[in-house]
């Protein structure tokens, strides 16, 4: 097989899930997509060197969060947080779930929303997303707490405005 259709193989295996954190990375299915189609395009012009080393997927995400936080860098805009469902539903979860936990993240600054995917989307150990991101694990430690500080005061807020019970309750 040649490292083209290598790439074309491992493309087509890896766009869905790198789509799925993508839009967990920027909410939006569209600028996932070109998330997504700029990290393949990078990906593509190192293939050999990536394949040599037998590190696709996790050059794959690393790839993908630093696209995002270059995208983030760039263009200093803030998100516009809609009421709108995905295109594609993710998970199983009720739309109006699926709302407020997006809605909620992106509160979160782009590494700290980078930090609680990879953490709690992605899976991965605090050591693999520090080898990810290129930065300390104690800086992944404290990203993450600081996150789920402000995820936690966001969703507390909104079930009090919805009457429903917080799990401290």
């Amino acid at each position: 097989m040649t490292p083209a259709e290598e790439f074309v193989e491992f493309a087509a295996a890896a766009s869905p899930r790198l789509r799925r954190m993508a839009f967990l990375l920027c909410g939006d299915w569209h600028l996932s997509e070109d998330l997504v189609q700029t990290t393949l395009a990078k990906m593509f012009v190192s293939w050999r060197k990536i394949r040599r080393q037998d590190a696709e997927h996790a050059y794959a995400a690393r790839t993908l969060v630093n696209t995002y936080l270059a995208d983030k860098r760039l263009k200093r805009n803030e998100e516009i947080i809609t009421n709108r469902l995905p295109e594609h539903p993710i998970q199983s979860p009720s739309p109006e779930t699926r709302i407020v936990v997006l809605n909620a993240l992106a509160t979160l600054p782009p590494k700290s929303r980078a930090v609680v995917v990879l953490r709690y989307w992605a899976d991965l150990s605090v050591d693999q997303v520090a080898a990810t991101l290129g930065c300390s694990t104690g800086n992944v430690k404290s990203q993450t707490a600081r996150a789920l500080s402000r995820l936690r005061t966001a969703l507390d807020g909104v079930a009090a405005e919805s009457g429903h019970e917080t799990r401290d309750s």
